[in-house]
């Protein structure tokens, strides 16, 4: 095997591929070799660095040069600058955005320097289709030591002990619930990973599916061997294709590596992993519409006891984990149980993983201690709002959960203190919003989705989400009244305490959060008839001032109605019963005429 003297670790996540990541490989590659340097540096195409704002990235070991946005184009540079001559290429190099300064090592960006990568520690590290890499970390070390040196109850108590809580959403002590499996006998059992990602902005569990899959089929072995299984499944959406192919690499590896199979270990344990797709369906993140898909059914949720602990896949009890949380696994039993619980809070130990989205700075993939202030994530981590704009609001726990504002920043994260705060800590999307969104219209974003999303069972779920859509529109159109937001928040308050699952409990949460912390933007649209963030098409106006418009005429020839009437060099009209409020007139003039009413 070659020995490498420089590794060149380019981010192979859906993101960066999207932006030519496969092409930086391939210039590489290409160049190295008419270089003469293919002996003495491996390009490693790796997992997600998380710091997408500035992908693709490309990280140079041993000197852990950290290169941002790029392109196919700049891998001969980086070869003949960085390689050859040994100098570092200054144009490629992250800027801190408040020091003006390069700086060269992702230790010291404001974006890394808060965090601590345990779920996601492999990830950007290590190429996920090298089972020898991913071993080469510890791999697969936990499932031999709890094979060979413990008894199922012993791994069960560490994580127990360890006190972390399910990274799905409904954060249940992971551990109890691997016990409460184990009682229940049966001739078969089940362990099963969700991967049903499906919150608007959310993608924690397919970064670490493609940048480190072994840590979660390893997780899933540690488990089937505590509860009793010897079957493993895995619920994949069909949409995560690249997740997909490194979770087969990675099952075909670790079978021949007899990792997966018969005899693991020579101990006469038996565990295979198979994978299962979704269609895409929301509800089939929640547990038993999961197993149900699996078996073929429709993706509808049941009645709970009993749990699929007792009565799962095919009837048998079955322990349901997402990805994060086996994720976590793994390190717990190399490094103990106190380690991990000495991270965090009192009820919610160890990190979360989050997808950090919308009008933010560095928008990415982070993993921060639980106890972390939102201030610290949006602002340190986040690097602020974008354009110098106010912050507003931030959605935590996707569709499920509420807007917090800025009396929430310093209160820290965990499950809860978001649920004290009208929130919820969901599978960990984060959406950030400023002073330019409507949160009416971002209520019935959310609501729009639930709907689309609802399997139909329960009628409070069904039928009242949908009504609760409508008068959202309604009021959004100019069209609400007072009594509409009394019957808002009465219907909420009914979802939540009659619907079967959680996707009905807590769909009404973005409704509720935001009449609660942002009244005044729901009388605003009913008793005004305003939209204050100028969202609400049906609210706008355009309007031109006089004294402004110097009669240039670019905003009538854009306006795609002719809406847009007079003379050149004299101030233009805006005919309100034609204008479709596009806004192309706001957008092109060049001297501040325009304004929105």
């Amino acid at each position: 095997m070659a020995k490498y003297k420089n590794h060149v670790l380019v981010c192979g996540g859906t993101g960066c591929r999207a932006s030519q990541g496969e092409e930086i490989v391939q210039n590489l590659n290409r160049i190295l070799e008419e270089n003469g340097l293919e002996q003495e540096v491996q390009v490693v195409r790796t997992g997600c660095f998380g710091f997408c704002e500035k992908g693709p990235v490309v990280k140079m070991v041993p000197d852990n040069t950290f290169y941002v946005q790029v392109s196919p184009k700049d891998a001969e540079e980086i070869v003949k600058e960085h390689l050859v001559k040994g100098r570092q290429v200054e144009r490629l190099l992250y800027i801190d955005p408040e020091t003006k300064k390069q700086v060269s090592e992702s230790k010291n960006m404001g974006f890394y320097k808060k965090q601590i990568r345990i779920a996601l520690r492999n990830c950007g590290f290590i190429n996920p289709e090298n089972i020898d890499e991913y071993i080469a970390r510890d791999g697969y070390a936990s499932l031999g030591k709890a094979l060979t040196e413990m008894k199922p109850e012993e791994v069960i108590k560490i994580i127990i002990d360890s006190g972390l809580r399910g990274r799905g959403g409904g954060g249940f002590p992971t551990g109890l619930k691997w016990d409460i499996t184990r009682k229940v006998e049966s001739d078969q059992k089940y362990v099963v990973c969700n991967a049903d990602e499906g919150d608007p902005g959310a993608f924690m569990d397919r970064s670490i599916l493609e940048g480190d899959p072994h840590s979660v089929l390893e997780a899933m072995a540690i488990n089937a061997y505590c509860t009793g299984a010897d079957k493993g499944l895995i619920y994949i959406r069909a949409e995560y294709p690249l997740a997909i192919k490194r979770l087969k690499i990675a099952i075909e590896q670790a079978r021949e590596y007899g990792l997966l199979g018969s005899d693991i270990f020579g101990t006469g344990f038996n565990f295979d992993v198979e994978l299962r797709f979704g269609a895409g369906a929301f509800v089939c993140g929640e547990e038993t519409s999961l197993i149900h898909s699996m078996e073929g059914l429709r993706g509808e949720p049941t009645v709970k006891p009993p749990f699929p602990s007792e009565s799962g896949y095919k009837g048998k009890p079955t322990n349901v984990n997402n990805v994060e949380t086996y994720a976590n696994i793994p390190v717990i039993l190399m490094k103990g149980a106190e380690w991990f619980s000495s991270i965090g809070t009192e009820k919610s130990k160890g990190t979360k993983v989050f997808a950090l989205a919308g009008k933010v700075n560095n928008v990415g993939l982070i993993e921060v201690p639980m106890g972390t202030t939102l201030r610290e994530v949006i602002f340190d981590i986040g690097g602020g709002i974008k354009d110098g704009k106010k912050f507003k609001a931030v959605q935590t726990g996707g569709p499920s959960g509420g807007c917090l504002t800025d009396k929430h920043l310093d209160i820290p994260i965990d499950y809860d203190n978001l649920l004290a705060s009208g929130s919820m800590m969901g599978s960990g999307g984060m959406i950030v919003m400023d002073e330019s969104d409507c949160m009416v219209s971002m209520a019935k974003f959310y609501l729009d989705f639930t709907v689309e999303e609802s399997c139909g069972k329960c009628a409070p779920c069904r039928i009242g989400n949908k009504r609760l859509y409508e008068m959202l529109h309604k009021i959004t159109e100019g069209k609400g009244t007072e009594a509409d937001l009394d019957n808002l928040r009465n219907l909420s308050n009914v979802i939540k305490d009659t619907s079967l699952c959680g996707l009905g409990q807590t769909s009404p949460n973005p409704v509720l959060s935001t009449m609660e912390n942002f009244w005044d933007e729901y009388i605003a649209h009913v008793k005004n008839d305003n939209c204050p963030a100028g969202q609400c098409k049906a609210l706008m106006q355009y309007v031109i001032d006089e004294e402004k418009c110097v009669g240039c005429t670019l905003c009538s020839r854009v306006c795609p109605v002719d809406a847009i009437a007079g003379e050149k060099k004299a101030p233009h009209v805006i005919n309100p019963t034609t204008c479709i409020k596009c806004g192309a007139c706001y957008e092109k003039c060049k001297f501040g005429a325009i304004s929105i009413q």
